[in-house]
């Protein structure tokens, strides 16, 4: 079994303002995980962070995205950490952060060979900026990370595409607005709303994408999980609430197989709020179902 490196990457770049003023408060989330004991119970040989450059509400003239330069400058960090990390055969366990973060890694990925990602999330994030209000990268980091978007992103070191749109696949969305979903369903990506994840269901879809990881001999995958794909109403600490979502018993199927994988490369953990969990329930109990599921079956 890899040895597993907890990596802090605490941004927030990828979000616009809740408030006027006030930065969103997904940076201070690894800290809240610790705080609830997630760091002691995945048993990590080391813990590294790296901070972002500072946050900015203010848009990049040329690409009309929040902090655009600070997130080219971020992930070139997180890419050269990353690959030590793969290139070393260490399981990196990521806390972000917003999904911006997954930038870096797939710039790593990319430069270690080619690889597929679960996207698992609440939202397809493969929204064109021409269509986002806020400028925020989160919104649309799947479709930046497949290729698509301006150069200043989607190609740092002339890497793109960082995954291939073929080998994304897109799981969990409850947005079902016609224009939203378009984005993804005329990609070569695979999508599987909740809806359509529930009538495949669970088991058939995640043998599925682990039989194509297989038959196009990838050198691995990366797990995606933004929390926002459980269910609003037992995880509302989130910056975009929708109606329904994954039950734990469900999230927690699902991660199971992913888990077990020999070709899991690593994952990422996004979007969990503090600002908005002002008892630390909801955390204690994401913190309790992903620690046990991954304990359990982690490359078992």
């Amino acid at each position: 079994m890899k040895d597993i490196c907890i990596v802090e990457f605490t941004s927030n770049l990828g979000l616009k303002e809740p408030h006027p003023g006030k930065e969103p408060g997904v940076n201070r989330l690894p800290d809240w995980l610790w705080r609830h004991n997630l760091h002691k119970s995945i048993k990590a040989k080391n813990i590294i962070r790296v901070d972002p450059p500072r946050y900015s509400s203010i848009k990049d003239p040329e690409t009309n995205i929040l902090n655009a330069d600070s997130l080219v400058t971020y992930a070139r960090e997180q890419a050269y950490l990353i690959n030590n990390l793969i290139s070393a055969d260490k399981f990196p366990f990521i806390l972000g952060g917003d999904c911006s973060i997954l930038l870096g890694t797939a710039m790593a990925l990319k430069q270690k060979g080619n690889y597929g990602l679960f996207y698992l999330d609440g939202h397809t994030d493969y929204m064109d900026i021409s269509l986002s209000e806020t400028g925020g990268v989160g919104g649309m980091i799947a479709s930046i990370v497949t290729g698509n978007g301006a150069d200043k992103l989607t190609n740092i070191l002339n890497l793109s595409p960082y995954i291939k749109e073929e080998n994304l696949w897109c799981v969990g969305n409850r947005e079902y607005d016609e224009e939203y979903e378009n984005e993804i369903r005329k990609s070569k990506a695979t999508y599987l709303s909740l809806q359509k994840l529930r009538t495949q269901g669970i088991k058939n879809a995640v043998q599925s994408f682990l039989l194509e990881v297989e038959s196009k001999k990838l050198d691995g995958f990366w797990l995606h999980i933004d929390v926002d794909v459980l269910n609003d109403l037992i995880m509302p600490c989130v910056d975009s609430r929708t109606p329904d979502g994954l039950s734990y018993d469900e999230f927690n199927e699902l991660t199971s197989y992913l888990f077990q994988s020999q070709k899991l490369t690593g994952l990422e953990i996004t979007i969990l709020d503090p600002d908005l969990d002002e008892t630390g329930q909801y955390t204690k109990d994401f913190v309790a179902a992903i620690t046990s599921t991954f304990n359990k079956n982690f490359n078992s």
